[in-house]
């Protein structure tokens, strides 16, 4: 049944090609063909409400079919991202024993052999063009061999590996489909429209060549491949650290990509006006969003922080409660003690050393705070102050590199910019150092 979907929705993209269906015509045929695997019992076994996850089941096809197809806007994008994410799904793959499994394994193989041959010729400049008929049938084929037929084996798998690992080996498509809707129902676009807005376009804009775009997200989709592998078959309580903390990057990565200029800005103040005053105002709620990721770099620096001053996992264990009972006290205090100093007045893209310095403050009068809060309501009896002192180390590190990742990231692409003419201005002073960081 994989195959015949797959052989459907490859025809689908073909006749796209050629007589360029229209954007409705395509939804209901994939649709169509994800009811179809839902009728053979293909699910995503996401949640318990077998009502739930068929919906569930049908958004993942569908999304994860036209995500692929969005991601062919570059030579070799799509078909890299593919091989990638094919290879990592193989890797999870390989350990089940049932009939489906087996189908699903071959299937895949051949799928991958068919895209290395085919992206040796895709790479930029390339010499022969993917089309509709292809990316749709990667999309819709890795959104296939995700799903389960029956039962889940509950054995071997449990919920977070079940959730995180498909998303998070197909990051890259995700984000980017994200990115574009995001940013064009903001603008006050079509989503379904064409645009060089995707995630590939805005790294071009700035500076990068083609070729080194590519591979950026290259590096990111192995990046998240090798997590979700991880999660599978490494110890989950270092490999779900490490996902949180990659998902929070790719949050910060698209936060900084969604500030690049890719519309007119006359056309933006013109479609501006028929948006909602709730959207107009979210827009500029970005202190907010300065919270919540505060909110999750608290919460695992100090869990890490745990981890690391009790590696034993009978320790850990032991420990668990004491991390349970203060991890209220510690986000209450660090994000009182962030908004006392003032860490949210600052702007990212200037980001400079008296904002560590303030950052640093933040951190130690959170730590201080909570250690006399946990000392006065439980006499701190049980409480390791190595814990706190890693934590403050860990908490540092995560708000200043956040923080400062925006300007990290626009001097690195400055120096690798593939255009633009390389100048020498000789005693220009600091006058000269703003002029050419602008």
């Amino acid at each position: 049944m994989l195959v015949i979907c797959a052989a459907l929705v490859f025809l689908t993209g073909l006749a796209d090609d050629f007589i360029r269906l229209k954007p409705a015509t395509k939804l209901i045929v994939e649709i169509a063909l994800g009811a179809t695997l839902l009728f053979f019992d293909y699910r995503i076994h996401w949640v318990n409400s077998v009502t739930l996850d068929m919906l569930l089941t049908l958004v993942w096809v569908v999304g994860m079919t036209n995500a692929f197809n969005l991601l062919d806007n570059m030579d070799g994008l799509c078909a890299g991202i593919a091989l990638i994410v094919g290879a990592a799904l193989l890797v999870d793959l390989l350990p089940g024993s049932s009939d489906s499994t087996f189908v699903s394994l071959r299937y895949l193989s051949l799928l991958l052999g068919a895209t290395a041959g085919f992206l040796v010729y895709n790479v930029h400049p390339a010499s022969i063009f993917m089309g509709d008929s292809g990316s749709l049938l990667i999309g819709f084929s890795f959104a296939a061999v995700t799903l389960s037929v029956g039962n889940v084996d509950t054995g071997r798998r449990d919920v977070l590996s079940i959730v995180a690992v498909p998303v998070l080996v197909l990051m890259i498509p995700i984000f980017d489909t994200t990115l574009v809707t995001v940013s064009r129902v903001l603008s006050g676009r079509s989503a379904a429209e064409g645009g060089r807005d995707h995630s590939s376009h805005r790294l071009v804009a700035i500076g990068l060549s083609e070729r080194r775009a590519v591979a950026v997200l290259w590096l990111l989709a192995a990046i998240g491949g090798a997590i979700g592998i991880a999660i599978e078959y490494v110890n989950q309580s270092w490999a779900a650290p490490a996902a949180v903390l990659f998902l929070v990057a790719m949050v910060l990565f698209a936060a900084y990509l969604a500030g690049i200029r890719v519309y007119d800005e006359a056309d933006v103040r013109v479609r501006e006006r028929r948006l909602t005053p709730i959207v107009v105002n979210f827009m500029y709620k970005r202190r907010v969003a300065e919270v919540v990721l505060d909110f999750c770099l608290i919460a695992l620096a100090y869990y890490l922080s745990y981890r690391l001053r009790f590696e034993d996992p009978e320790d850990f264990m032991k420990n668990f409660a004491n991390f349970t009972r203060s991890l209220s006290v510690v986000l209450a205090a660090q994000l009182f003690a962030f908004f006392v100093v003032g860490v949210y007045r600052g702007t990212w893209r200037h980001f400079g050393m008296m904002d560590t310095v303030v950052v640093a403050k933040g951190v130690f009068l959170g730590v201080a705070s909570a250690e006399l809060v946990i000392l006065y309501v439980y006499r701190f009896f049980s409480y390791s102050r190595t814990v706190f002192a890693i934590y403050a180390v860990l908490l540092l590190l995560a708000v200043t590199l956040s923080r400062a990742s925006f300007r990290l990231v626009g001097e690195y692409i400055q120096r690798r910019k593939s255009t633009g003419r390389r100048v020498v201005v000789y005693g220009a002073g600091d006058g000269g150092m703003l002029a050419m960081r602008e």
